[in-house]
This record gives C-alpha cells, sequence and structure tokens, in this order.
C-alpha cells in the first residue's frame, strides 16, 4: 500500500530535475505542503465542526456565497483549488517545469520559458509573503455574520494558529524555489547543479524534444 502511494505521487509530481540542489527541492515541497493544514481546518470548519468564531450553525456565516452552494461544497473547492496552486511549487524542481507535458495542446515537448515560470512564481512568492503578514496583527479577531467583531480564544485559538501558522512559510520558500529555478536555467543545459539535457528535432513534428543525459 505505501509503496503504491509512493508511486502515485511520484507519478503526479514526476521525476525531481537532476542536479537540484537539496535545499531547492525542500522549499518546493514545503511551499506546497503548508497550505495542506490549512485546508483541513477549513473543510472541517464547513462540515460543522465547533472549531471557528461562529458558534451555531455554519451556514449563518454564508455572507456573500450563493444560497444554492452549500457551505462544506465551498470550504472543499476553495481547498482544492489552494493546494492546486500551491503544487506549482513542485514544477521548479521536476522537469515538467522546465519541458511542457506532452499532453499540453501545441506546446507539449517545447521548453518553458524561464520568465514564464520565474516571473508568475516571483510574484506570487512577494504576494504570499506580505498577504500572509498583513494577518498577523489581527490573527485572532473575525467578523461574525452579525457584523459584530468575534475573537478565537483557548484550544481553538491554538488549532487555528496550528492550521494558519505554516502559511507564514509559504511565500519566502516559494520564493527560494523560485531564485534556484532561475539560477539553474540561468546557467542552461549542461552544466554542474543544471539538468543534463539534449534537444533533438522531433522527428519532423515542428517542436524539440527534451531528452534527458546521464
Amino acid at each position: 500500500m505505501a509503496m503504491n502511494a509512493a508511486a502515485v505521487v511520484r507519478r503526479m509530481h514526476g521525476p525531481t530535475v537532476e542536479g537540484v540542489p537539496r535545499w531547492a527541492v525542500i522549499a518546493a515541497y514545503g511551499a506546497s505542503l503548508v497550505v495542506l493544514p490549512s485546508c483541513v481546518w477549513r473543510i472541517a470548519l464547513g462540515f460543522g465542526a465547533p472549531i471557528g468564531p461562529v458558534t451555531g450553525d455554519i451556514e449563518e456565516a454564508r455572507g456573500d456565497l450563493p444560497g444554492w452552494m452549500p457551505m462544506w461544497s465551498y470550504t472543499i473547492l476553495l481547498s482544492v483549488l489552494s493546494e492546486a496552486l500551491a503544487f506549482l511549487a513542485i514544477g521548479l524542481v521536476s522537469r515538467w517545469g522546465e519541458v511542457f507535458p506532452r499532453w499540453i495542446p501545441f506546446l507539449g515537448g517545447r521548453r518553458v520559458p524561464t520568465l514564464a515560470a520565474v516571473v508568475p512564481a516571483a510574484t506570487g512568492a512577494l504576494v504570499l509573503t506580505v498577504g500572509t503578514l498583513s494577518f498577523v496583527p489581527g490573527y485572532d479577531k473575525f467578523t461574525g455574520p452579525d457584523g459584530t467583531t468575534v475573537y478565537l480564544e483557548g484550544w481553538k485559538l491554538a488549532v487555528f494558529v496550528a492550521s494558519y501558522g505554516p502559511l507564514l512559510a509559504w511565500g519566502p520558500l516559494l520564493g527560494a524555489a523560485t531564485v534556484a529555478y532561475y539560477l539553474r536555467r540561468k546557467r542552461g543545459p549542461g552544466t554542474q547543479g543544471g539538468a543534463e539535457n539534449e534537444v533533438r528535432a522531433d522527428g519532423g513534428q515542428g517542436h524539440d524534444r527534451i531528452w534527458a543525459g546521464h
């Protein structure tokens, strides 16, 4: 069972590029994992777990959420989107972050332009760092359904901090992985610490095929 799970995970993130520094791999995977605790907290809250600032029916705190969408489905959707976004950090140390996967129309097999990955990743790292830090001063303060201020206390506050505290590392970890990616791509293929790749013609198909060298 453990071997099957490991195989699924490897297939999802693809092979790590040869020569990537260990710290960059840790940063990339860390950036994708620090989001999980908050996702679990959010989903549990959506299913009615008494861990949030609102007592009673969680549906009372739906705000501007459309009436046709249950609160639990919204929390699941938001969590899936958050983790999917965080998962992109793994591309900074994986082969699919340097070469578009074959299943992508028109781009499959082509090299990913360095700036096409670096600019969004660096921007995301900056926004995440500033955004998460801006929430620190009022981390225990929430707005209730009636507009009043509600504070988390005791064990609820401890669970919230344990769930959302790791998000403070999301931006810096993504930034570190982005720097490593940029430096590796700037050095180019065939250099120490970079991906050992050989570019060959794709049999007349009109685009490059990237072959991993050893």
